[in-house]
Protein backbone atom coordinates (compact mmCIF):
# COMPACT_ATOMS: atom_id res chain seq x y z
CA UNK A 1 0.00 0.00 0.00
CA UNK A 2 2.90 2.44 0.51
CA UNK A 3 4.67 1.60 -2.37
CA UNK A 4 1.56 2.60 -4.24
CA UNK A 5 0.76 5.80 -2.17
CA UNK A 6 4.48 6.81 -3.02
CA UNK A 7 3.43 6.26 -6.40
CA UNK A 8 1.07 8.06 -6.53
CA UNK A 9 2.97 10.99 -5.17
CA UNK A 10 5.71 10.28 -7.55
CA UNK A 11 3.40 10.89 -11.10
CA UNK A 12 1.37 13.66 -9.56
CA UNK A 13 4.96 15.29 -8.43
CA UNK A 14 6.45 14.42 -11.84
CA UNK A 15 2.95 16.15 -13.60
CA UNK A 16 3.41 19.02 -11.57
CA UNK A 17 7.24 19.54 -11.88
CA UNK A 18 6.79 19.03 -16.14
CA UNK A 19 4.89 21.71 -16.48
CA UNK A 20 6.55 23.94 -14.12
CA UNK A 21 9.67 23.61 -15.54
CA UNK A 22 8.39 24.33 -19.13
CA UNK A 23 6.54 27.55 -17.53
CA UNK A 24 9.26 28.37 -15.55
CA UNK A 25 11.90 28.40 -18.40
CA UNK A 26 9.42 30.47 -20.52
CA UNK A 27 9.30 32.49 -17.42
CA UNK A 28 13.00 33.14 -17.78
CA UNK A 29 12.58 33.72 -21.57
CA UNK A 30 10.03 36.60 -20.62
CA UNK A 31 12.40 37.71 -17.83
CA UNK A 32 15.05 37.94 -20.44
CA UNK A 33 13.11 39.34 -23.06
CA UNK A 34 11.89 41.80 -20.79
CA UNK A 35 15.41 42.88 -19.89
CA UNK A 36 16.22 43.69 -23.39
CA UNK A 37 13.43 45.22 -24.51
CA UNK A 38 13.18 47.82 -21.10
CA UNK A 39 16.38 46.83 -19.29
CA UNK A 40 16.72 45.79 -15.64
CA UNK A 41 18.45 48.97 -13.95
CA UNK A 42 16.99 52.68 -14.58
CA UNK A 43 13.73 54.71 -13.08
CA UNK A 44 11.64 53.95 -16.31
CA UNK A 45 12.28 49.69 -15.66
CA UNK A 46 11.55 50.53 -12.15
CA UNK A 47 7.96 51.88 -12.84
CA UNK A 48 7.03 49.00 -14.34
CA UNK A 49 7.77 46.71 -12.22
CA UNK A 50 6.32 48.77 -9.06
CA UNK A 51 3.42 48.31 -11.06
CA UNK A 52 3.49 45.43 -12.41
CA UNK A 53 3.60 43.82 -8.83
CA UNK A 54 0.76 45.56 -7.77
CA UNK A 55 -1.61 43.18 -8.98
CA UNK A 56 0.05 40.40 -7.38
CA UNK A 57 0.57 42.07 -3.79
CA UNK A 58 -3.20 43.05 -3.86
CA UNK A 59 -4.26 40.25 -4.95
CA UNK A 60 -2.39 38.18 -2.40
CA UNK A 61 -4.16 40.74 0.18
CA UNK A 62 -7.14 39.75 -0.56
CA UNK A 63 -7.25 36.25 -1.86
CA UNK A 64 -3.83 34.36 -3.12
CA UNK A 65 -2.77 32.75 0.42
CA UNK A 66 -6.51 32.51 1.88
CA UNK A 67 -7.41 30.47 -1.20
CA UNK A 68 -4.65 28.13 -0.73
CA UNK A 69 -4.98 27.79 2.89
CA UNK A 70 -8.77 27.08 2.51
CA UNK A 71 -9.79 25.87 -0.58
CA UNK A 72 -8.10 22.30 -0.45
CA UNK A 73 -8.38 21.12 2.93
CA UNK A 74 -12.12 22.29 2.53
CA UNK A 75 -13.10 20.70 -0.61
CA UNK A 76 -11.71 17.20 0.51
CA UNK A 77 -13.96 17.50 3.51
CA UNK A 78 -16.65 18.82 1.02
CA UNK A 79 -15.94 15.40 -0.58
CA UNK A 80 -17.79 13.55 2.39
CA UNK A 81 -21.33 15.22 1.35
CA UNK A 82 -24.08 13.13 -0.56
CA UNK A 83 -23.16 15.57 -3.99
CA UNK A 84 -19.69 15.03 -3.61
CA UNK A 85 -18.75 18.96 -2.82
CA UNK A 86 -20.70 19.81 -6.18
CA UNK A 87 -22.63 22.67 -4.07
CA UNK A 88 -19.94 23.64 -1.84
CA UNK A 89 -17.86 24.46 -5.16
CA UNK A 90 -20.41 26.43 -7.09
CA UNK A 91 -20.96 28.37 -3.37
CA UNK A 92 -17.35 28.85 -2.83
CA UNK A 93 -16.40 30.07 -6.31
CA UNK A 94 -19.56 32.18 -6.54
CA UNK A 95 -18.24 34.06 -3.18
CA UNK A 96 -14.95 34.25 -4.61
CA UNK A 97 -16.05 35.61 -8.22
CA UNK A 98 -17.97 38.57 -6.13
CA UNK A 99 -14.97 39.41 -3.74
CA UNK A 100 -12.91 39.36 -6.54
CA UNK A 101 -14.46 41.02 -9.04
CA UNK A 102 -15.58 43.65 -6.32
CA UNK A 103 -11.82 44.11 -5.44
CA UNK A 104 -10.63 44.58 -8.72
CA UNK A 105 -12.63 47.18 -9.57
CA UNK A 106 -11.84 48.86 -6.31
CA UNK A 107 -8.27 48.78 -7.21
CA UNK A 108 -7.93 49.84 -10.53
CA UNK A 109 -10.27 53.30 -9.46
CA UNK A 110 -7.53 53.45 -6.93
CA UNK A 111 -4.46 52.85 -8.74
CA UNK A 112 -3.24 57.02 -8.36
CA UNK A 113 -3.86 56.13 -4.45
CA UNK A 114 -2.31 52.39 -4.31
CA UNK A 115 0.86 52.82 -6.77
CA UNK A 116 2.84 55.69 -4.56
CA UNK A 117 2.64 53.34 -1.86
CA UNK A 118 5.54 51.34 -3.19
CA UNK A 119 7.13 53.97 -5.23
CA UNK A 120 6.97 56.79 -3.04
CA UNK A 121 10.91 57.30 -4.04
CA UNK A 122 10.54 57.30 -7.81
CA UNK A 123 10.78 60.56 -9.13
CA UNK A 124 7.60 62.75 -10.42
CA UNK A 125 7.25 61.62 -13.81
CA UNK A 126 8.93 57.83 -13.05
CA UNK A 127 5.65 57.68 -10.65
CA UNK A 128 3.20 58.96 -12.86
CA UNK A 129 4.16 56.56 -15.52
CA UNK A 130 3.99 53.68 -13.02
CA UNK A 131 0.44 54.50 -12.04
CA UNK A 132 -0.34 54.84 -15.73
CA UNK A 133 0.76 51.07 -15.83
CA UNK A 134 -1.18 49.98 -12.71
CA UNK A 135 -4.16 51.30 -14.59
CA UNK A 136 -3.39 48.31 -17.00
CA UNK A 137 -2.18 45.77 -14.85
CA UNK A 138 -4.66 45.90 -11.59
CA UNK A 139 -7.41 43.93 -13.60
CA UNK A 140 -4.75 41.29 -13.43
CA UNK A 141 -6.07 41.42 -9.79
CA UNK A 142 -9.53 38.96 -10.56
CA UNK A 143 -7.58 36.82 -13.42
CA UNK A 144 -5.13 35.50 -11.38
CA UNK A 145 -8.01 34.69 -8.29
CA UNK A 146 -9.84 32.55 -10.82
CA UNK A 147 -6.81 31.19 -12.19
CA UNK A 148 -6.14 29.90 -8.39
CA UNK A 149 -9.76 28.90 -7.46
CA UNK A 150 -10.42 27.01 -10.54
CA UNK A 151 -6.86 25.08 -9.99
CA UNK A 152 -6.92 24.42 -6.59
CA UNK A 153 -10.25 22.60 -6.74
CA UNK A 154 -8.61 20.94 -9.73
CA UNK A 155 -5.61 19.93 -7.07
CA UNK A 156 -8.30 18.73 -4.97
CA UNK A 157 -10.01 16.59 -7.62
CA UNK A 158 -6.20 15.22 -7.79
CA UNK A 159 -6.06 16.30 -11.31
CA UNK A 160 -2.80 18.29 -11.38
CA UNK A 161 -1.38 18.99 -14.49
CA UNK A 162 -3.61 21.32 -15.80
CA UNK A 163 -2.60 23.90 -13.19
CA UNK A 164 0.95 24.46 -13.59
CA UNK A 165 0.78 23.81 -17.85
CA UNK A 166 -1.79 26.73 -18.65
CA UNK A 167 1.16 29.34 -17.26
CA UNK A 168 2.97 28.57 -20.35
CA UNK A 169 0.10 30.35 -22.30
CA UNK A 170 0.37 32.99 -20.10
CA UNK A 171 4.14 33.20 -20.56
CA UNK A 172 3.63 33.07 -24.20
CA UNK A 173 1.51 35.77 -24.66
CA UNK A 174 3.92 38.24 -22.48
CA UNK A 175 6.73 37.07 -24.84
CA UNK A 176 4.89 37.71 -27.85
CA UNK A 177 3.62 41.82 -26.08
CA UNK A 178 7.15 42.29 -25.55
CA UNK A 179 8.28 41.23 -29.12
CA UNK A 180 6.06 43.22 -30.45
CA UNK A 181 6.72 46.39 -28.49
CA UNK A 182 10.51 46.22 -29.52
CA UNK A 183 9.58 45.87 -33.24
CA UNK A 184 7.31 48.86 -33.26
CA UNK A 185 8.74 51.24 -30.50
CA UNK A 186 12.32 50.05 -30.52
CA UNK A 187 14.19 48.00 -27.65
CA UNK A 188 16.09 49.60 -24.76
CA UNK A 189 18.66 46.91 -22.99
CA UNK A 190 20.39 49.81 -20.80
CA UNK A 191 17.19 51.56 -19.82
CA UNK A 192 17.86 54.62 -20.91
CA UNK A 193 14.19 55.91 -21.65
CA UNK A 194 12.73 58.15 -19.60
CA UNK A 195 9.80 58.08 -18.41
CA UNK A 196 8.53 61.18 -20.20
CA UNK A 197 9.53 58.99 -23.39
CA UNK A 198 6.53 56.70 -22.94
CA UNK A 199 3.34 57.16 -25.22
CA UNK A 200 -0.42 55.58 -24.58
CA UNK A 201 0.37 53.55 -26.70
CA UNK A 202 3.59 52.00 -25.64
CA UNK A 203 2.14 51.69 -21.83
CA UNK A 204 -1.15 49.86 -23.21
CA UNK A 205 0.91 47.47 -25.34
CA UNK A 206 3.54 46.63 -22.83
CA UNK A 207 1.25 46.43 -20.04
CA UNK A 208 -1.78 45.44 -21.79
CA UNK A 209 -0.12 42.00 -22.72
CA UNK A 210 1.17 41.48 -19.52
CA UNK A 211 -3.36 41.03 -18.72
CA UNK A 212 -3.93 39.79 -21.54
CA UNK A 213 -1.40 36.26 -20.94
CA UNK A 214 -3.62 36.39 -16.76
CA UNK A 215 -6.91 36.31 -18.47
CA UNK A 216 -6.04 33.60 -20.81
CA UNK A 217 -4.02 31.39 -18.50
CA UNK A 218 -7.67 31.53 -15.92
CA UNK A 219 -9.81 31.12 -19.26
CA UNK A 220 -8.93 28.16 -20.43
CA UNK A 221 -8.08 26.56 -16.96
CA UNK A 222 -12.04 26.31 -17.18
CA UNK A 223 -11.98 24.15 -20.03
CA UNK A 224 -9.96 21.32 -17.85
CA UNK A 225 -12.85 21.38 -14.68
CA UNK A 226 -15.32 20.52 -17.77
CA UNK A 227 -12.90 17.91 -18.65
CA UNK A 228 -13.27 16.30 -15.04
CA UNK A 229 -16.90 16.74 -15.23
CA UNK A 230 -17.58 19.85 -12.90
CA UNK A 231 -20.18 21.88 -14.28
CA UNK A 232 -20.42 25.46 -12.15
CA UNK A 233 -23.65 27.26 -12.08
CA UNK A 234 -23.60 30.61 -9.90
CA UNK A 235 -25.23 29.91 -6.37
CA UNK A 236 -25.63 32.54 -3.76
CA UNK A 237 -27.10 30.58 -1.36
CA UNK A 238 -24.17 30.75 0.97
CA UNK A 239 -25.43 29.54 4.72
CA UNK A 240 -25.52 25.80 5.45
CA UNK A 241 -22.86 24.39 3.74
CA UNK A 242 -20.09 25.36 6.44
CA UNK A 243 -18.42 28.27 4.69
CA UNK A 244 -18.23 29.15 8.56
CA UNK A 245 -15.14 27.14 8.92
CA UNK A 246 -14.12 28.44 5.70
CA UNK A 247 -14.43 31.57 6.60
CA UNK A 248 -12.48 31.52 10.08
CA UNK A 249 -9.85 29.60 8.50
CA UNK A 250 -9.35 32.62 6.05
CA UNK A 251 -9.49 35.45 8.82
CA UNK A 252 -6.34 34.57 9.97
CA UNK A 253 -4.62 34.49 6.91
CA UNK A 254 -5.93 36.95 5.96
CA UNK A 255 -4.42 38.87 8.71
CA UNK A 256 -1.22 36.98 7.42
CA UNK A 257 -0.88 38.07 4.08
CA UNK A 258 -1.62 41.96 5.68
CA UNK A 259 1.54 41.29 7.16
CA UNK A 260 3.66 40.59 4.75
CA UNK A 261 2.34 42.98 2.33
CA UNK A 262 3.52 45.33 4.98
CA UNK A 263 6.81 43.81 4.32
CA UNK A 264 6.79 44.00 1.06
CA UNK A 265 5.82 47.63 1.36
CA UNK A 266 8.33 48.71 2.99
CA UNK A 267 11.45 46.63 1.14
CA UNK A 268 10.03 48.45 -2.22
CA UNK A 269 9.86 51.79 -0.19
CA UNK A 270 13.55 51.21 0.66
CA UNK A 271 14.37 49.83 -2.84
CA UNK A 272 13.61 52.54 -4.69
CA UNK A 273 15.79 54.84 -2.91
CA UNK A 274 18.92 53.43 -4.83
CA UNK A 275 16.76 53.76 -7.83
CA UNK A 276 17.96 56.76 -9.08
CA UNK A 277 21.51 55.67 -10.36
CA UNK A 278 21.50 53.11 -13.37
CA UNK A 279 24.06 51.17 -12.59
CA UNK A 280 22.82 50.25 -9.08
CA UNK A 281 20.65 47.44 -7.94
CA UNK A 282 17.23 48.49 -6.90
CA UNK A 283 13.30 47.10 -7.61
CA UNK A 284 13.71 45.20 -10.79
CA UNK A 285 16.96 43.32 -9.93
CA UNK A 286 15.58 42.17 -6.12
CA UNK A 287 12.68 40.44 -8.80
CA UNK A 288 14.41 38.85 -10.94
CA UNK A 289 16.42 37.50 -8.41
CA UNK A 290 13.67 36.54 -6.38
CA UNK A 291 12.26 34.59 -9.84
CA UNK A 292 15.69 32.99 -10.37
CA UNK A 293 15.39 31.89 -6.29
CA UNK A 294 11.91 30.55 -7.00
CA UNK A 295 12.69 28.64 -9.84
CA UNK A 296 13.78 25.33 -7.99
CA UNK A 297 11.53 25.87 -4.75
CA UNK A 298 8.74 25.94 -7.70
CA UNK A 299 9.70 22.91 -9.77
CA UNK A 300 10.86 20.71 -6.70
CA UNK A 301 9.33 22.06 -3.65
CA UNK A 302 5.27 22.96 -4.57
CA UNK A 303 5.56 20.00 -7.28
CA UNK A 304 6.39 17.39 -3.84
CA UNK A 305 4.64 19.45 -1.21
CA UNK A 306 1.10 19.78 -3.48
CA UNK A 307 0.83 16.83 -3.93
CA UNK A 308 1.19 15.94 -0.52
CA UNK A 309 -0.67 18.24 0.71
CA UNK A 310 -3.78 16.56 -1.20
CA UNK A 311 -3.00 13.52 0.63
CA UNK A 312 -2.26 15.71 4.42
CA UNK A 313 -5.69 16.99 3.87
CA UNK A 314 -7.40 13.50 3.27
CA UNK A 315 -5.70 12.16 6.48
CA UNK A 316 -6.56 14.97 8.61
CA UNK A 317 -10.00 15.17 7.98
CA UNK A 318 -10.12 11.21 9.17
CA UNK A 319 -7.96 12.10 12.44
CA UNK A 320 -4.86 10.13 10.30
CA UNK A 321 -2.26 12.66 12.47
CA UNK A 322 0.82 10.18 12.43
CA UNK A 323 0.26 9.77 8.44
CA UNK A 324 0.15 13.35 8.05
CA UNK A 325 3.59 13.44 10.30
CA UNK A 326 4.89 10.80 7.90
CA UNK A 327 4.05 12.64 4.88
CA UNK A 328 5.44 16.59 5.92
CA UNK A 329 9.01 14.10 7.05
CA UNK A 330 8.86 12.78 3.72
CA UNK A 331 7.85 15.77 1.79
CA UNK A 332 10.83 17.57 3.68
CA UNK A 333 13.34 15.27 2.74
CA UNK A 334 12.01 14.27 -0.65
CA UNK A 335 12.78 18.11 -1.40
CA UNK A 336 15.31 18.58 0.52
CA UNK A 337 17.65 16.21 -1.45
CA UNK A 338 17.72 18.26 -4.44
CA UNK A 339 17.07 22.27 -2.88
CA UNK A 340 20.57 22.03 -1.34
CA UNK A 341 22.25 21.09 -4.96
CA UNK A 342 19.77 23.38 -6.91
CA UNK A 343 21.09 26.48 -3.60
CA UNK A 344 24.65 24.96 -3.99
CA UNK A 345 24.56 25.35 -7.81
CA UNK A 346 22.51 28.42 -8.19
CA UNK A 347 24.86 30.30 -5.33
CA UNK A 348 28.00 29.57 -6.94
CA UNK A 349 26.26 30.57 -11.07
CA UNK A 350 25.35 33.80 -9.39
CA UNK A 351 27.38 36.08 -11.68
CA UNK A 352 26.78 34.04 -14.93
CA UNK A 353 23.33 33.88 -13.96
CA UNK A 354 23.41 37.72 -13.50
CA UNK A 355 25.03 38.21 -16.54
CA UNK A 356 22.07 36.39 -18.61
CA UNK A 357 20.28 39.63 -18.47
CA UNK A 358 23.09 41.88 -17.90
CA UNK A 359 26.47 41.52 -19.63
CA UNK A 360 27.19 45.28 -20.67
CA UNK A 361 28.52 46.63 -17.19
CA UNK A 362 30.63 43.79 -14.76
CA UNK A 363 29.29 46.03 -12.21
CA UNK A 364 25.82 45.32 -12.79
CA UNK A 365 26.51 42.02 -13.39
CA UNK A 366 28.06 41.97 -9.63
CA UNK A 367 25.14 43.57 -7.58
CA UNK A 368 22.73 41.51 -9.69
CA UNK A 369 24.44 38.64 -8.56
CA UNK A 370 25.44 39.48 -4.91
CA UNK A 371 21.31 40.04 -4.19
CA UNK A 372 20.77 36.43 -5.65
CA UNK A 373 23.38 35.03 -3.58
CA UNK A 374 21.82 36.27 -0.58
CA UNK A 375 18.78 35.07 -1.48
CA UNK A 376 19.56 31.66 -2.42
CA UNK A 377 21.10 31.26 1.01
CA UNK A 378 17.75 31.22 2.38
CA UNK A 379 16.30 28.33 -0.04
CA UNK A 380 16.46 25.31 1.86
CA UNK A 381 14.74 26.94 4.80
CA UNK A 382 12.01 28.81 2.75
CA UNK A 383 11.08 24.89 0.94
CA UNK A 384 10.80 23.53 4.40
CA UNK A 385 8.79 26.48 5.32
CA UNK A 386 6.47 25.65 2.33
CA UNK A 387 6.14 22.21 3.63
CA UNK A 388 5.62 22.88 7.28
CA UNK A 389 2.91 25.94 6.98
CA UNK A 390 0.88 23.34 3.96
CA UNK A 391 0.90 20.94 7.25
CA UNK A 392 -0.72 23.71 9.18
CA UNK A 393 -3.45 24.36 6.30
CA UNK A 394 -4.06 20.38 6.24
CA UNK A 395 -4.74 20.47 9.65
CA UNK A 396 -7.26 23.55 9.50
CA UNK A 397 -5.06 25.52 11.58
CA UNK A 398 -4.61 28.87 10.18
CA UNK A 399 -3.26 31.01 12.92
CA UNK A 400 -0.39 29.39 14.26
CA UNK A 401 0.82 30.29 10.38
CA UNK A 402 -0.34 34.20 11.12
CA UNK A 403 1.89 34.03 14.47
CA UNK A 404 5.29 32.74 13.24
CA UNK A 405 4.52 35.11 10.09
CA UNK A 406 4.53 38.07 12.20
CA UNK A 407 7.86 37.08 14.27
CA UNK A 408 9.35 36.81 10.90
CA UNK A 409 7.34 40.41 9.70
CA UNK A 410 8.98 41.89 12.92
CA UNK A 411 12.51 40.91 12.09
CA UNK A 412 12.09 41.51 8.18
CA UNK A 413 10.70 45.31 8.59
CA UNK A 414 13.33 46.28 11.09
CA UNK A 415 16.19 44.90 9.29
CA UNK A 416 15.13 46.53 5.72
CA UNK A 417 14.93 49.75 7.78
CA UNK A 418 18.47 49.47 8.67
CA UNK A 419 19.31 48.62 5.31
CA UNK A 420 18.83 52.35 4.50
CA UNK A 421 22.13 52.95 6.27
CA UNK A 422 23.89 51.10 3.91
CA UNK A 423 25.54 52.63 0.61
CA UNK A 424 23.31 52.64 -2.37
CA UNK A 425 25.04 49.71 -4.22
CA UNK A 426 24.50 47.13 -1.12
CA UNK A 427 20.77 48.57 0.37
CA UNK A 428 18.86 45.47 -2.44
CA UNK A 429 21.64 42.68 -1.41
CA UNK A 430 21.05 44.05 2.31
CA UNK A 431 17.47 43.58 1.62
CA UNK A 432 17.59 40.08 0.17
CA UNK A 433 19.88 39.07 3.25
CA UNK A 434 17.35 40.12 5.79
CA UNK A 435 14.85 38.33 4.22
CA UNK A 436 16.85 35.14 4.05
CA UNK A 437 18.06 35.47 7.85
CA UNK A 438 14.38 36.12 9.04
CA UNK A 439 12.97 32.99 7.26
CA UNK A 440 15.58 30.95 8.51
CA UNK A 441 14.40 31.90 11.88
CA UNK A 442 10.73 31.92 11.06
CA UNK A 443 11.24 28.33 9.95
CA UNK A 444 12.80 27.35 13.00
CA UNK A 445 9.73 28.58 15.00
CA UNK A 446 7.22 27.26 12.62
CA UNK A 447 9.04 23.26 13.23
CA UNK A 448 8.76 23.61 16.51
CA UNK A 449 5.44 25.10 16.68
CA UNK A 450 4.11 21.78 14.50
CA UNK A 451 6.28 19.41 16.54
CA UNK A 452 4.27 21.14 19.68
CA UNK A 453 0.96 20.44 17.58
CA UNK A 454 1.75 17.15 16.24
CA UNK A 455 4.12 15.66 19.05
CA UNK A 456 6.56 15.19 16.68
CA UNK A 457 7.66 15.95 13.36
CA UNK A 458 10.33 12.83 12.80
CA UNK A 459 12.47 15.84 13.55
CA UNK A 460 15.85 13.38 14.36
CA UNK A 461 15.45 11.82 11.08
CA UNK A 462 14.51 15.22 8.95
CA UNK A 463 18.07 16.59 10.60
CA UNK A 464 19.91 13.62 9.96
CA UNK A 465 19.05 14.13 6.04
CA UNK A 466 19.80 17.72 5.94
CA UNK A 467 23.21 17.54 7.53
CA UNK A 468 24.02 14.60 5.11
CA UNK A 469 22.77 16.75 2.63
CA UNK A 470 24.64 19.42 3.39
CA UNK A 471 28.22 17.39 3.89
CA UNK A 472 27.77 16.30 0.69
CA UNK A 473 27.39 19.49 -0.84
CA UNK A 474 31.27 20.83 0.30
CA UNK A 475 32.66 19.24 -2.20
CA UNK A 476 30.65 20.03 -5.18
CA UNK A 477 30.60 23.84 -3.58
CA UNK A 478 34.55 23.22 -3.96
CA UNK A 479 34.77 22.25 -7.41
CA UNK A 480 32.11 24.88 -8.47
CA UNK A 481 34.10 27.55 -7.25
CA UNK A 482 37.14 26.74 -8.98
CA UNK A 483 35.48 26.35 -12.12
CA UNK A 484 33.69 29.55 -11.67
CA UNK A 485 37.48 31.18 -11.22
CA UNK A 486 38.84 29.41 -14.28
CA UNK A 487 36.05 30.69 -16.46
CA UNK A 488 36.27 34.45 -15.19
CA UNK A 489 33.18 34.17 -13.91
CA UNK A 490 34.22 36.65 -10.68
CA UNK A 491 36.17 39.82 -13.04
CA UNK A 492 35.45 41.76 -15.64
CA UNK A 493 35.60 40.50 -19.43
CA UNK A 494 35.74 36.73 -17.59
CA UNK A 495 34.59 34.29 -19.87
CA UNK A 496 31.58 33.67 -17.90
CA UNK A 497 30.04 36.71 -17.29
CA UNK A 498 31.05 37.98 -21.32
CA UNK A 499 27.61 37.29 -23.12
CA UNK A 500 24.18 35.41 -22.75
CA UNK A 501 26.03 32.29 -24.59
CA UNK A 502 28.62 32.00 -22.56
CA UNK A 503 27.20 32.61 -19.34
CA UNK A 504 25.24 29.51 -20.14
CA UNK A 505 28.08 27.05 -21.42
CA UNK A 506 29.68 28.10 -18.15
CA UNK A 507 26.54 27.36 -15.89
CA UNK A 508 25.99 24.30 -17.58
CA UNK A 509 29.90 23.29 -16.80
CA UNK A 510 29.27 23.90 -13.24
CA UNK A 511 26.03 22.42 -12.85
CA UNK A 512 26.81 18.95 -14.79
CA UNK A 513 30.15 19.02 -12.45
CA UNK A 514 28.56 19.72 -8.70
CA UNK A 515 25.73 17.43 -9.76
CA UNK A 516 27.89 14.58 -10.55
CA UNK A 517 30.10 15.52 -7.23
CA UNK A 518 26.77 15.58 -4.79
CA UNK A 519 24.97 12.59 -6.30
CA UNK A 520 28.18 10.73 -5.90
CA UNK A 521 28.84 11.90 -2.23
CA UNK A 522 25.19 10.59 -1.59
CA UNK A 523 26.07 7.23 -3.32
CA UNK A 524 29.30 6.94 -0.81
CA UNK A 525 27.11 8.18 1.59
CA UNK A 526 24.35 5.16 0.99
CA UNK A 527 21.55 8.04 0.95
CA UNK A 528 18.60 6.29 1.83
CA UNK A 529 16.48 9.36 0.19
CA UNK A 530 18.69 9.10 -2.57
CA UNK A 531 18.01 5.36 -3.14
CA UNK A 532 14.14 6.24 -3.18
CA UNK A 533 14.31 8.87 -5.66
CA UNK A 534 16.36 7.00 -8.07
CA UNK A 535 14.57 3.68 -8.08
CA UNK A 536 11.33 4.27 -9.51
CA UNK A 537 13.74 6.09 -12.28
CA UNK A 538 15.84 3.00 -12.72
CA UNK A 539 12.36 1.05 -12.65
CA UNK A 540 10.71 2.82 -15.23
CA UNK A 541 13.70 2.98 -17.58
CA UNK A 542 14.00 -0.82 -17.42
CA UNK A 543 10.51 -1.14 -18.15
Amino acid sequence: MARVASSGIGRASAILASGTIVSRILGFVKLWVLAQVIGLFGQSTNAFAVANQLPNTVYVIIAGGVLTAVLVPQIVRAALHADGGTAYINKLLTIALVILASATVIATLLAPVLTPIWGLNLSPDSLALAISFAYWCLPQIFFYGLYTVLGEVLNARRSFGPYTWVPVINNVVAIAGLLLFAVMFGADPAGQRVATDFSPGMIALLAGSATLGVLLQAVVLYYFWRRIGLRYRPDFQWRGVGLGAAGRMAGWTFGMLILTTIAGIVETQVATIASADNSTASVQVLNTAWLIFMLPHSVITVSIATAYFTRMSEHASVDKFDLVKTDASSAIRGTSLIIVLAAAVITVCAYPFAAVFVHDEFVQVQGTGNVIIAYMLGLVAFCILFVVQRTFYALGDTRTPFYFTLFQVVLVVAGVLACTLLPAEWIAAGIALVVTVSGILQTLLAAFLLRGRLGGIDGRRIVQSLVKYLVAAILPVILGLILLVVLGGTRAGGFAVSGIFAAVVAMAVIGIVMSVAYFGMLLLMRSSELAAFVEPLVARIRR
